[in-house]
């Protein structure tokens, strides 16, 4: 590996030459990754899956640690809930990894082909974007998720992993880069940045020339940092402010039952439900609320929403545009499906948004005109995920408009080149 562990970055020279190290080294092992055949990558990824569980038991007691000190340091719940890994959690992990060797190769695929009138033969062809950097907090799955995805894909990739997991997150890396190695991948494909001082990050967001892509997935200050100081194209992961409108002619059922499980299966997720619409003309609106409220969930509602249920409290002009990740959700009546979408319109991180409704036409509308990377119909706004989109993993929900939108998984990894071939033409 480039760059020892105990290495730090104190100013902000340091920090470059560390970053340059480290690029200079991922760029290399990007060149080998690059030419290495669809089965030799899906084979060293199921070596890193199988040095994930054997090293289970190291890398739980290095979670352990991480959680015992976010916990003295005061980290809210739902964020502990990200850091924390158990058995079943670091199954998944290794598994997810096992999901993308299983996936079809994207490097090297044909997006499109032509013939032009002079017999010159056009044609897209997927190629690895080069060396991408990961800035992440929290969630330790991330290191091993973003190192999958972009071995797959024929990516080196440089992590950068907040502080409070960072014991689980070379733990991680450790393991899944003895994986690599022992398949004969080169490790530096695969790195962790040595450090947790801040100006590592801002060294890579200025690497332009060595780093080809950022991508950022944290809160709003880290993405806001990332995109306001990168030099470096940005792949912006953002807030989930992710709405659910039921419709007058929602199934009541169908739709307590979404609403509850998009708040609460997991609340500290992107894709949990922040706020709720409910149609003035739906006839259960109290059968929305009591589940929630029963389960403990804090509703802030706007003044006809307080009158479904004593129980729910004035919102404040904030809420609307507020990402919970916790059991809190903002409620508010709207009259009909033309004040839903502008007050999506109006509010909406442009993450995931859903309908609920049996009317076709109504759900169609709201599917067409709503602007955001993921809109569902009669679903959990909880299958905001890369792995039940059939991706296997993913890097993160991108909510721009350019490259990739939705779950970031192989194929937005990739960027493409034109081959064109001929038989002699010359242009007159």
């Amino acid at each position: 590996m480039a760059n020892p562990a105990h290495l730090s970055a104190r100013t902000e020279p340091e920090a470059a030459a560390l970053v340059e190290g480290l690029a200079c080294a991922g760029r290399a092992a990007g060149q080998i990754l690059s030419r290495t055949s669809d089965a030799a990558k899906s084979a060293a990824l199921r070596a890193a899956a199988a040095a994930v569980r054997q090293d289970a038991k190291a890398i739980l007691a290095a979670n352990a640690e991480d959680v015992v000190q976010a916990e003295a340091a005061g980290l809210s719940p739902a964020m502990l809930d990200r850091l924390r890994l158990e058995g079943s959690r670091l199954e998944g992990i290794a598994a997810a990894v096992e999901a993308v060797a299983a996936l079809p190769d994207p490097v090297g695929s044909v997006i499109d082909r032509s013939v032009r009138p002079n017999g010159l033969v056009m044609e897209r062809v997927r190629i690895p974007i080069g060396l991408i950097g990961i800035i992440y907090e929290s969630r330790p799955n991330v290191t091993v998720d973003a190192a999958a995805l972009c071995v797959r894909s024929g990516n080196a990739v440089i992590l950068r992993g907040g502080s409070e997991a960072v014991r689980s997150n070379r733990a991680l890396h450790a393991a899944f880069v003895a994986g690599l190695e022992a398949a004969g991948l080169p490790g530096d494909a695969v790195q962790l940045v040595p450090t947790q001082d801040r100006a590592a990050v801002g060294a890579m967001l200025g690497a332009a020339g060595l780093i080809d892509m950022i991508v950022p997935r944290g809160g709003k200050s880290l993405v806001a940092r990332v995109q306001a100081e990168a030099r470096v194209p940005v792949l912006a992961h953002l807030d989930g402010v992710n709405h659910a409108f039921v419709h007058a002619a929602a199934n009541s059922a169908r739709a307590a039952a979404i609403v509850l499980n998009a708040k609460l299966r997991r609340t500290e997720v992107c894709g949990a439900l922040e706020t709720l619409l409910i149609d003035a003309t739906y006839p259960d609106p109290h059968g929305l609320v009591e589940p929630l409220l029963a389960a403990g969930c804090v509703l802030r509602g706007d003044t006809r929403a307080c009158a479904i249920d004593p129980r729910i409290v004035p919102a404040e002009e904030g809420d609307w545009d507020t990402e919970y990740l916790d059991a809190v959700l903002s409620v508010a009546v709207v009259d009909g499906l033309d004040a839903a979408l502008a007050h999506i319109a109006a509010h909406s991180s442009h993450h995931t948004d859903a309908i609920v409704t049996e009317d076709a036409a109504a759900a169609e509308r709201f599917l067409a005109e709503v602007d955001s990377a993921i809109v569902m119909h009669n679903a959990s706004t909880q299958f905001a995920d890369g792995g039940e989109f059939g991706l296997g993993a993913e890097i993160g929900i991108a909510t721009g408009r350019l490259h990739a939108r939705g779950p970031v998984a192989l194929e937005g990894l990739t960027t493409y080149k034109w081959l064109v071939r001929g038989s002699g033409q010359t242009r007159p």
